[in-house]
C-alpha cells in the first residue's frame, strides 16, 4: 500500500509517498520534497508545473491513495484564491489517476502525526522523519506536512 501526501500550494508544494510493507502496522518514506515555481511565470504555467509533477510522482510510484491538506486561515485573499486553484489542479489530477483522497486540516494532520494538533514545525519534521524511518533531516516544512498528512491517512483510515 502507498499513499501520496500532497501540501497544497501555487510557489511551493510539498509532497511525500509511504509505503506499508507489513498491512499498516508501519509505515516508512518513499520519496519527499518541495517543488518551487517561478514567481516570474504566469499562474497558469505554475499550475501545469503542478500537474505534471503529480503526473510524474504517481506515475513512479504508482499510489494508491492520497492525502491532501485542507486550506485555512489566509490573510490575503489572493493568495487564498491561487491556492484554491492549485488545490484544485491537485485534487483533479489525483482524481485522473483513480486515487481515493482523503483531505485533512492542518489541526487533524499534526494530531494524528504528534498527538498534539498545535505542534510546530520543527516538531512535525522531527516526528515524521522518526515515525516514518527517516534518517537525515526533512529540510522542508512542506515536504514534512506531506509526509506527515499521508501518515494521517494511514492511521485514520486503517489504509492497508
Amino acid at each position: 500500500m502507498r499513499i501520496i501526501g500532497i501540501d497544497p500550494g501555487f510557489g511551493r508544494m510539498g509532497y511525500g509517498v509511504i509505503e506499508s510493507s507489513n498491512k499498516g502496522r508501519t509505515w516508512s518514506a518513499l520519496t519527499w520534497g518541495c517543488l518551487e515555481t517561478s514567481a516570474k511565470k504566469t499562474l497558469i504555467a505554475r499550475l501545469q508545473e503542478l500537474r505534471d509533477k503529480i503526473n510524474e510522482l504517481v506515475k513512479e510510484f504508482k499510489p494508491t491513495a492520497a492525502s491532501v491538506e485542507k486550506l485555512y486561515f489566509f490573510n490575503n485573499a489572493k493568495t487564498a484564491m491561487d491556492v484554491g486553484q492549485a488545490r484544485g489542479v491537485i485534487l483533479l489530477t489525483l482524481l485522473d489517476h483513480d486515487l481515493k483522497i482523503y483531505e485533512f486540516t492542518p489541526l487533524e494532520i499534526k494530531q494524528a502525526l504528534t498527538g498534539y494538533g498545535r505542534a510546530e514545525k520543527s516538531q512535525m519534521q522531527k516526528m515524521a522523519a522518526m515515525v516514518l524511518g527517516v534518517k537525515e533531516k526533512i529540510k522542508s516544512d512542506d515536504a514534512a506536512d506531506a509526509l506527515a498528512g499521508a501518515y494521517c491517512a494511514a492511521v485514520n483510515f486503517k489504509i492497508k
